[in-house]
């Protein structure tokens, strides 16, 4: 047996402790990266209520393109934000660098993560998955860039214009910020969906049939789930639903590709 395999519980959970704390300062070190440029910050995530936001110039040209006249032209998106408390604008800043600071340092706190977990793994199985953290990390960023560019932007058009009892709206900035900082995070984490199933499917817990007996209810799901974080319109629903569907796609493959692999093993070991 290798040393890694050796290793007691005690030493085992060492190494936990030594992996977290370097995830800790990574988190610090992008927090920090992400305190110091404040205006860069700002103009960052202020871009999804501006209506010159990329994101509202391609659709309005595409619903000119396609003859929808100007349906997806957006022009009602400026809003003031205020805070309530005293705190509220340092709060809302303090959390802005730790939600940009997990971003910053993902690809270094996924890799810490794999070296956890890379000493319980056989050589075929660390062969199999050579490259995991660049293509884990694409993935991630991807999805960022979905929920900023795309779910962001829609759910802050039609929230922040949404009107009730002729009530103005000046939304607080903290609810703001966990809009579109926390949802850009949050898609990032679910575009992880294919790396997950790997590793469920590797350990016998998903199958590629039981995927797809129940792609049906995914379907539905995700529909629903995209029905209530975009506007009440067709075509944003299924801008949003897509590419969570593509990736239950690809994972169903995965997980095909990770059984295959495991009947081949089991037949060469007879």
């Amino acid at each position: 047996m290798s040393k890694e395999k050796e290793m007691s519980f005690l030493d085992h959970l060492e190494e936990l402790r030594k992996r977290l704390i370097w995830i800790v300062l990574s988190i610090a070190v992008g927090g920090m990266l992400m305190f110091i440029f404040q205006s860069q910050v700002e103009s960052v995530l202020s871009g999804p209520r501006n209506s010159e936001f990329v994101t509202y110039k391609l659709l309005c040209k595409l619903s000119q393109a396609s003859g929808l006249d100007d349906s997806l032209c957006f022009t009602d998106v400026d809003f003031e934000l205020q805070g309530t408390s005293m705190l509220a604008n340092f709060t809302a800043h303090f959390m802005v660098s730790i939600i940009g600071g997990i971003i910053i340092a993902f690809p270094f706190i996924f890799y810490q993560l794999w070296l956890f977990i890379k000493p319980g793994l056989k050589n075929n199985e660390i062969s199999a998955v050579n490259g995991i953290s660049i293509g884990t990390s694409l993935l991630f960023f991807s999805g960022v860039c979905f929920g900023y560019f795309v779910l962001a932007p829609l759910s802050v058009r039609f929230l922040g214009t949404y009107e009730f009892a002729g009530a103005v709206m000046r939304p607080n900035v903290m609810s703001y910020i966990k809009l579109v900082a926390s949802l850009s995070l949050a898609t990032g984490i679910i575009f992880q969906l294919p790396v997950v199933i790997y590793f469920l499917a590797k350990i016998g817990i998903v199958t590629p049939e039981g995927l797809r007996k129940y792609r049906k209810h995914t379907l539905v799901a995700v529909l629903i789930l995209a029905a209530i974080i975009t506007p009440p319109d067709v075509f944003s629903q299924v801008l949003v639903a897509f590419p969570v569907l593509i990736l239950y796609e690809f994972s169903i493959r995965i997980a095909a590709r990770v059984q295959r692999k495991e009947a081949t093993s089991e037949t060469v070991v007879k």
